[in-house]
């Protein structure tokens, strides 16, 4: 099958060129590490005695993240040295800021082709590859198979989506998903998903949980972070956080955040929308407006006293920005769009969330996010509104809100050391 996919993939793919290249001048930053995807990887050394090399794959921003404190316990094991890739520009600048210090080497991964993905693999020489969530990659998994290098899959997840293609396509599914000596499952959904496929896994819960390990601030910080938004240190100021928003989202908060501060409510909004290629046209949708705003990504850090609506369009911030608020949306909840955005910084910064219906992606924590009381989910726009309004005004639900959510986050920490454990039990005999 290993033949037919390296026959098959690249017919596939160069219809689909000119759209991908499109995206990457959109999105901008793609010149480097842009000999990596072709299999050019830098020399990574002779490997150090005794130490198991891992190629840890991890497609963008929100992957790199998640993979920050198991790299880091990793590292601290001293039997490991780490060979850390990943898709996009705005995940390889993110990896090179956030885990040089405990990586051998940061790239970009290799296309999926025969001849890259080879040379690559020359390259690195790993001893164990480690691939993060959805990422399955045929060729990859194949290269590992011919040179007898495990393959793991951790914080393992399986969309609605992706689960109905598996459904679909069992022969292809048992095939790739069958080069995994072990999967680490993020939720019992997708435990349950695994299996059903015909794989065992181990659940070992959502590494998510590990990365918002930072408590709610205190109020001397909190007050700096929202003067320093513009927001002014008011406590009777609310401040609405969109978190990754996507098209349409924008739009509605802003209404929102108009009629509300009509109605006489200080509400601030602090809209960090899920890409930053689209800051010029959420800019011009805010500046439509009418509410004094601020763009972070061209503006600076620190915003003008009496600033209504900060555009946090910038990376790798949302998480501190997270704290700064008393109120938060989920973006990508909304039709069209499906899937949803991570609720789990938000509920471990002991802020109240809502969101709407279409959250398939994180359906456990959604689900144990509003049995504890911490979140809200809203049928529509219209639902989600009127729920927004309401929360703003009932100051004693929302921090109920938020405190149940950081008692869950709490609760639900652990999974980097379960899934450390199982890399380490994995120990090949010396």
């Amino acid at each position: 099958m290993s033949w037919a996919y390296r026959i098959l993939f690249p017919l596939l793919l160069i219809p689909a060129l000119p759209y991908y290249f499109w995206r990457m001048l959109r999105r901008g930053g793609y010149g480097a590490g842009f000999s990596h995807r072709f299999g050019f990887f830098p020399e990574t050394g002779p490997k150090t005695p005794a130490r198991r090399r891992f190629w840890i794959q991890a497609v963008s921003v929100g992957e790199i993240e998640a993979i920050g404190p198991l790299l880091r316990r990793l590292h601290a094991t001293g039997e490991a040295e780490i060979v850390l890739t990943t898709t996009t520009s705005t995940g390889f600048r993110l990896a090179k800021e956030r885990h040089a210090d405990v990586t051998l080497a940061i790239g970009i991964f290799p296309a999926d082709l025969w001849p890259c993905s080879a040379l690559a693999w020359r390259r690195i020489r790993p001893d164990a590859i480690v691939l993060v969530e959805g990422e399955l990659w045929p060729e990859h998994l194949a290269q590992a198979r011919a040179r007898g290098v495990p393959a793991y899959l951790v914080n393992g997840r399986i969309s609605d989506r992706s689960f109905a293609r598996h459904l679909r396509f069992r022969s292809l599914s048992a095939y790739v998903l069958g080069h995994f000596r072990t999967i680490a499952a993020g939720s019992e959904e997708d435990q349950r998903r695994f299996r059903a496929l015909g794989q065992e896994a181990t659940l070992t819960g959502n590494i998510k949980f590990d990365v918002a390990g930072d408590a709610p601030m205190s109020a001397d910080e909190r007050a700096r972070l929202r003067a320093e938004l513009g927001f002014g240190a008011d406590p009777r100021t609310v401040v609405l956080l969109g978190s990754s928003t996507w098209k349409g989202e924008e739009a509605l908060l802003l209404e929102v955040t108009r009629k509300l501060r009509a109605a006489g409510r200080d509400v601030r909004l602090l809209l960090a929308p899920r890409h930053s290629e689209r800051r010029a046209e959420v800019a011009a949708e805010v500046s439509a407006s009418g509410l004094d705003w601020h763009q972070r990504s061209t503006g600076g850090a620190v915003a003008p006293a009496g600033t209504v609506v900060h555009l946090a369009d910038t990376t790798g911030e949302l998480r501190r920005l997270t704290r700064a608020a008393d109120l938060a949306f989920c973006g990508k909840s909304l039709a069209p769009h499906e899937g949803g955005q991570t609720p789990v910084e938000c509920a471990a910064a002991g802020v109240a969330v809502v969101y709407g219906p279409r959250m398939s992606n994180f359906r456990d924590i959604c689900r144990g996010l509003e049995k504890t009381g911490a979140a809200l989910r809203t049928a529509d726009a219209t639902e989600l509104a009127a729920t927004l309004a309401r929360l703003v005004r009932d100051e004693a639900e929302r921090a109920e809100m938020g405190r149940r959510g950081a008692a869950w986050h709490q609760g639900n920490r652990g999974a980097t050391e379960r899934t450390l454990a199982l890399l380490r039990a994995d120990q090949p005999a010396r």
